[in-house]
């Protein structure tokens, strides 16, 4: 249940929800140990009460903060203000909270690949999303979801995801791993995400078809939640035509502009499970998690998601809403609703209506 109340932007606005979601975060998500370094990095489009909501939960339980407030850069997956490298490379767990995410870029492979930072993206997190991803979730019973997911996916040859919006886009996992982003930062330099998504992408020349965003897509900023969707047509795992109406032509003016080939090829699929997001909200990694969505990732393609590996000049997601998953002929999720028993019988325990 949200409330519109008018107080959402007052710092007493669900203070203690945001207390007891930042605790989780920085413990139970993280794992930060008395002693350890935290660094938390946000620019100036971030909300500070889940800074200092951050800061106060790792201070008060012997973890040292270091909190770096920088202006938000004009794009996004760019390299930080020298400063803010220097700090991160120094951190045993990272929490990035900026709108303009620096992830894949040096300063991040730094930090996490080289010096084995412990990394979360929460990029815009602000009190909502944290309310609503962490504070109010079970996240060992997402997590549990999200490795029966991971298992049966490595199980499979082909997937093939379709809507009734017109999606028909199919490719072979060919025995590829599956990410769960979405688990406890157990592991030096494996980087982590909110609670309830795996990532994974097919054998790059096997993904063919039409992918429809129809939920929201970021970045570019000027998009966002849709008004219309947008029709991607791949061969061989690149764009070859982008087609719909006017966000169709300020996507595609957008991907053309870097002219970067590297930009035309689809990176990674994701799932999102997160019961704590029902609807898309235009916070790209809240929109990522919306309960029973895919979301496909084009550009830049991270070294953890075990495809080819790829640098590009940007990275950009989006959000397909209500879809049918089917693995070698088998359904997993129809319109937007999980079939399979086991799936089913953790998402009862989770609550889930319908399940």
């Amino acid at each position: 249940m949200e409330w519109n109340i008018g107080v959402e932007m007052r710092d007493e606005y669900r203070r203690l929800e945001l207390a007891k979601g930042a605790m989780k975060l920085v413990h139970d998500i993280m794992l930060c140990k008395p002693g350890e370094n935290l660094v938390i990095t946000y620019d100036t489009c971030v909300d500070e009460r889940v800074v200092h909501a951050l800061t106060e939960a790792a201070y008060a339980t012997d973890v040292v903060p270091t909190v770096i407030y920088y202006p938000t850069a004009d794009g996004f997956y760019a390299d930080p203000p020298q400063p803010v490298a220097e700090a991160i490379a120094c951190a045993d767990v990272w929490i990035e909270l900026a709108y303009a995410s620096i992830m894949h870029g040096p300063a991040y492979r730094k930090a996490v690949d080289q010096n084995g930072a412990r990394y979360i993206c929460a990029t815009g997190l602000d009190t909502q999303m944290l309310v609503n991803c962490i504070a109010r979730v079970n996240v060992d019973k997402v997590i549990e979801l999200g490795e029966y997911f991971k298992k049966r996916l490595e199980a499979a040859d082909e997937i093939h995801v379709m809507t009734k919006k017109g999606m028909d886009l199919k490719g072979r996992l060919g025995g590829r791993k599956i990410r769960h982003s979405g688990i406890k930062a157990t592991q030096k330099g494996y980087p982590v995400m909110l609670s309830g998504q795996t990532s994974f992408c097919p054998i790059e020349e096997t993904i063919e078809g039409t992918l429809v965003f129809d939920g929201a897509v970021f970045p570019p900023d000027t998009l966002g939640i849709l008004k219309e969707q947008i029709n991607i047509e791949f061969k061989e795992g690149r764009i070859v035509d982008v087609t719909g109406g006017e966000e169709a032509k300020i996507y595609k003016d957008w991907l053309y502009s870097f002219d970067d080939p590297n930009m035309l090829r689809l990176a990674h699929y994701s799932q999102g499970f997160n019961p704590g997001v029902r609807a898309v909200t235009g916070r790209i990694v809240e929109d990522e998690r919306v309960f029973g969505c895919m979301e496909f990732g084009i550009g830049s393609q991270g070294i953890t998601i075990g495809g080819k590996h790829w640098s590009a000049a940007s990275h950009t997601d989006g959000i397909v809403l209500n879809p049918t998953i089917i693995l070698d002929g088998e359904v997993l999720e129809e319109d937007g609703v999980y079939k399979d028993p086991e799936a089913r019988r953790i998402c009862a325990e989770l609550g889930i209506a319908g399940y």
